[in-house]
């Protein structure tokens, strides 16, 4: 844990507005990893009974544990308290707390931005029977869980260099079975393809958890399309093609994480796209470079840049263009510890995320079309890039599709 840090960040914190007194943790049965990822706590310890740890903004941290679990948090730095009845937990809590006013904790005011959300509605009111005015912890989470180190950031990179060079090498492969140079064209599917990548990312050291997606035609328009060996639909000339593959390298020195590569590109199969596939290609693409060039901006002047901001300019583009009924999620994601991180996302659809995208994180920008079966053609368009970012500066890290592939 880094206790140093954290109070330095609850400092900060409460010079940029309302003074913070302190960030209250707590856990029952493992219902909230993001502390226990940034206390340093065991994922698989036997845990059956609530334990509370309080980081005061200035002195020594305090805990409360249940006296049949009174060794739960002894490696962390800080005073013990000891509870068994219920009364005797509400009263040493209201004692650990004593002098305090204002507690972060992992909550968010109805529910916003549930992904940090982890602390229970009882738990709340409790604490606000003691006086106690709960407010949430999701930028100083962002601040432990989505700032990456250097060796990550490279991470995130050499990942990069692998999947890009994967994915050029799968178009050709789809090519050289539909269209070989003997004349006599072999079959391949959805899930064959997935196969295939996963056997090339394996064989370059990778490691995923699930997917990647495939997804042609009617099926594009299923923004979490998973091909199965029993559903997959062939992969024929003519088709409309949809390609999103992440993963990351091994785990590096120390154990510290690496950082996945997450991109999507679509394309066509043997043929010119259609004027409508070209429009809404065109209209995704400029959506993504829309997000792009606000994160850059901001960065480039140093101006605090929220959540919200990048997903609202991609959205201005599709709406413009007349497709904004046909947008299903937002644009983008943090991408930290797991692929969809615990840092700001670029969204003001499905949450409005005022979070900071701060110095040293990555995310990916990936502005979407899907046109449903109730329309003449059922496809979809996303077109997904990953960002870093350091202070002062916002940058793609790799290439970015300018035009549908032709296959």
């Amino acid at each position: 844990m880094q206790l140093e840090a954290i109070q330095a960040a609850l400092r900060d914190a409460s010079s940029q507005g309302a003074p913070i007194d302190g960030w209250l943790f707590y856990d029952h049965h493992h219902r909230d990893p993001i502390g226990e990822r940034i206390l340093g706590l065991d994922p698989q310890a036997h845990v059956t009974r609530r334990w509370y740890y309080f980081i005061p903004t200035n002195g020594e941290p305090r805990k409360l544990v249940h006296r049949i679990e009174a060794g739960r948090l002894d490696a962390l730095p800080g005073t013990r308290g000891t509870y068994s009845s219920w009364q005797e937990l509400a009263s040493a809590l209201d004692t650990m707390l004593v002098g305090t006013r204002t507690i972060a904790m992992q909550y968010s005011p109805n529910n916003a931005i549930m992904y940090v959300s982890m602390v229970d509605a009882g738990t709340v009111e409790f604490l606000r029977s003691l006086g106690k005015q709960v407010v949430s912890s999701a930028d100083l989470v962002s601040q432990f869980e989505a700032v990456l180190t250097e060796e990550q950031k490279a991470s995130h990179q050499t990942a990069q260099y692998k999947i890009d060079a994967i994915l050029a090498q799968a178009f050709r492969e789809i090519g050289r079975v539909l269209r070989p140079a003997s004349g006599n064209p072999g079959r391949i599917n959805e899930f064959d393809l997935v196969q295939w990548f996963s056997d090339a990312m394996r064989r370059e050291g990778l490691t995923w958890e699930n997917g990647p997606n495939v997804s042609v035609g009617p099926n594009s328009a299923d923004s979490h399309y998973e091909p199965t060996a029993a559903s997959a639909r062939p992969i024929r000339n003519g088709d409309f093609l949809l390609i999103d593959i992440w993963a990351k390298t091994q785990a590096l020195a120390g154990g510290l994480p690496s950082i996945h590569y997450d991109i999507t590109w679509t394309g066509v199969i043997g043929r010119e796209p259609t004027s409508l596939e070209q429009q809404i290609f065109t209209t995704v693409r400029d959506a993504r470079d829309a997000a792009i060039g606000c994160v850059e901006q901001a960065f480039a002047a140093k101006r605090p840049l929220h959540g919200y901001e990048p997903d609202d300019a991609a959205r201005a583009v599709i709406r413009n263009a007349g497709f904004g009924q046909y947008i299903t999620h937002r644009t983008g994601h943090n991408i930290a510890v797991e692929l969809h991180g615990s840092g700001a996302h670029l969204d003001n659809l499905e949450t409005h995320d005022e979070r900071l995208i701060l110095p040293n994180t990555c995310f990916s920008v990936e502005p979407g079309i899907y046109l449903p079966a109730s329309s003449a053609n059922q496809f979809g368009v996303r077109s997904e890039v990953n960002m870093l970012t350091s202070p002062g500066k916002a940058w793609v890290t790799g290439p970015r599709q300018q035009e549908l592939v032709r296959i």
